[in-house]
């Protein structure tokens, strides 16, 4: 039995995030779907989910948290994945902590999770033409189906 995967994802700026969510469902099969078509019917008819977006004021988009506060997911496998014009710098701005803090307070198992920088050119960077134009590039697309494959390796046989 082939497991089944939904990318719930929200990439609103440049589509940095959808293109790993693509390249993800690529390898996985999985179907993607925007937080506003998800609810708790659909979650049951998939065995792994990952939850995706860009990264906003250092955390991911505030309709993943609004879904979250709607589904129940303490059975299911979740993974993250993001892209960012920043760095992540442990402790000073963990981006995915924010959702890893949402989802275990669920009681979800979070499996993994998958982060890369993207084209950002929000604000004052802007006024420089942005920074990270060229991403997510080839290298992280392969990561990224890397990345799933382990996790259906892995998760794929609960």
């Amino acid at each position: 039995m082939m497991v089944k995967v939904l990318l719930i994802c929200i990439s609103i700026r440049h589509g940095n995030t959808l293109r790993i969510a693509e390249s993800m469902a690529e390898v996985a099969g999985a179907e993607i779907l925007k937080p506003s078509d998800v609810d708790e019917k659909v979650i049951t008819n998939y065995d792994i989910i990952g939850l995706g977006s860009g990264i906003y004021y250092g955390k991911h988009h505030k309709s993943l948290f609004k879904l979250l506060d709607k589904l129940e997911l303490k059975r299911k496998p979740v993974f993250i994945f993001y892209t960012s014009g920043a760095p992540k710098i442990p402790l000073l701005n963990s981006c995915d902590e924010a959702l890893k803090k949402a989802l275990k307070r669920k009681g979800s198992n979070v499996i993994g999770v998958f982060g890369c920088r993207g084209f950002s050119d929000y604000g004052p960077l802007k006024l420089i033409g942005g920074i990270h134009r060229d991403r997510p590039n080839e290298e992280d697309l392969e990561k990224s189906k890397k990345f799933i494959a382990k996790i259906i390796e892995t998760y794929g046989k609960l």
